[in-house]
């Protein structure tokens, strides 16, 4: 696991919103994604039918950029990825989801119906921070 610094931690806390990429048949997939960063791993809802879904299935490499532009910060993480579907860590996950983004209040889901990427991550550099 790699080792993130205070000052990575709390802008990695301090934001919501990253980008996702992950790959199909050699080229990138990219997508901005809600996250949350719990317990050294960050945690991303999906559907079952997304492309980011279907390439994590086929490729669990991913790589997520956390940025803002004014001023230019970011933390960039390569990872390996896992799909959370049930479970004890799928209802802790969720529960956090549900407290933070109002989205998911509006449209709640159960086990089974939608999942979690879990990325764990290898490979970090920040800038700006």
């Amino acid at each position: 696991m790699v080792s993130l610094s205070d000052k990575e931690l709390e802008f990695i806390n301090r934001n919501e919103i990253c980008r996702l990429a992950t790959c199909s048949n050699g080229k990138p997939h990219v997508v901005p994604v809600a996250y949350i960063f719990l317990n050294g791993h960050f945690y991303i809802a999906t559907d079952y039918n997304t492309k980011k879904f279907k390439n994590i299935i086929r490729n669990r490499n991913v790589c997520l950029v956390i940025d803002t532009y004014k001023p230019n910060r970011a933390v960039m993480i390569e990872g390996i990825a896992e799909i959370i579907e049930h479970g004890d860590e799928f209802k802790h996950v969720y529960s956090i989801f549900y407290e933070r983004f109002v989205w998911v209040r509006r449209d709640p889901w159960k086990e089974g119906e939608a999942p979690f990427i879990k990325i764990k991550p290898l490979h970090k550099v920040s800038w700006g921070l």
